[in-house]
């Protein structure tokens, strides 16, 4: 047995490769971005890729990849359940109807005359997204129908930038003001003014639809539930001062008693109803009824879940200890290729 590993700073792969070398698990360290990559994976039996939704080169063609190299017979992580949606808000609002999981009232829109008449007929205020994005970046409070059309009348036009220099320093100063950034940070932001990132450059402009959610009042946080291979830990994040949003804000709670056990129940059900490996679910309440908003494969590493104080497997039993979300996804590899070296050894006796 032997996994590729794709190696990339800040994200899981360092912890994958520990992981390996802890339980004596045989890997390689392969460059995705290679011409050879196909070649270079043939010997091995899995291909683990933390691929980032703002580098340029992983979202031209990173699921590509995946999807090839999961045709080819390897297991790959994240796999098709896990990874289609990823990034891609407008998938993940036809993926929760489709499957009836509690949504946020969501709206899309791709011909600009059916949304202005929709803006005459909506209450407000509602919550504009594009279906790109993390960090509650590209997300915006729209308060009556005049905002809601300058929007819309944008998006059939010239579009959205994928960076919004102005939006970002703004974020930016927000961060260096509470401590969280340095000042060399807020700097680069100040730069970006004469030259945009590499990522706005390479994908352009989003363009063609627009997309709202329901805002719902009542909301000072929202809570982050995630699921890997049938264990779930939660962390609540409480908005940003004087905002709507919560992601990003850097304020974060871990303690159990924050936590509803029905929406750790919903999260596992929801995993397990879409088969994902790993699965990060975004969840505001209406009252007592919880909504959830988002969904991704991927999330911070570190101390963002290191510093929750333990989780639930699917029988909803608290577990007190470490959530080792890397390592449980290498050992849901290693499942996985013993699980198909099983068939195929059944298949030729």
């Amino acid at each position: 047995m032997k996994i590729a590993i794709h190696h990339r700073k800040e994200g899981f792969s360092e912890r994958w490769i520990s992981c390996c070398d802890e339980y004596g698990i045989d890997f390689k360290v392969v460059n995705c971005y290679s011409n050879t990559i196909i070649d270079e994976v043939t010997g091995c039996d899995a291909l683990m890729w933390h691929f980032h939704q703002s580098n340029s080169k992983d979202a031209l063609f990173a699921k590509q990849l995946i999807y090839s190299l999961h045709a080819m017979g390897k297991v790959v992580f994240p796999d098709f359940n896990t990874s289609w949606h990823f990034d891609d808000k407008v998938g993940q609002k036809y993926l929760m109807e489709a499957i009836g999981a509690p949504l946020a009232p969501s709206y899309v829109f791709y011909e600009k005359k059916k949304a202005m008449r929709w803006i005459e007929e909506t209450t407000f205020p509602k919550v504009f997204k594009l279906r790109t994005g993390s960090s509650s970046s590209h997300v915006r409070l729209v308060k009556d129908k005049k905002s809601a059309a300058k929007l819309i009348r944008r998006a059939f036009r010239r579009g959205f930038r994928q960076y919004e220099p102005g939006t970002n320093l703004s974020e930016r100063w927000r961060k260096f003001r509470a401590g969280q950034s340095s000042a060399w940070n807020l700097t680069k932001g100040i730069l970006r003014f004469a030259y945009t990132t590499k990522f706005d450059r390479t994908i352009g402009n989003e363009r063609g639809y627009i997309y709202f959610q329901d805002f719902v009042e009542g909301n000072d946080h929202d809570i982050r539930v995630v699921v890997i291979d049938g264990k779930a830990c939660a962390v609540k994040r409480m908005n940003r001062e004087n905002d709507f949003r919560a992601s990003g804000s850097g304020i974060l709670l871990y303690e159990k008693e924050h936590f509803q056990e029905d929406l750790i129940r919903k999260a596992l059900e929801l995993s397990d109803r879409l088969g994902t490996t790993s699965l990060a679910l975004d969840c505001i309440y209406k009252g007592d009824q919880p909504l959830f908003v988002e969904m991704s494969y991927g999330f911070p590493t570190g101390a963002f879940l290191d510093d929750c104080p333990g989780y639930w497997d699917r029988n909803l039993q608290w577990h007190a200890g470490p959530f080792d979300a890397p390592g449980w996804m290498v050992e849901a590899a290693v499942k996985k290729i013993r699980e198909q070296q099983g068939r195929k050894k059944s298949l030729s006796s």
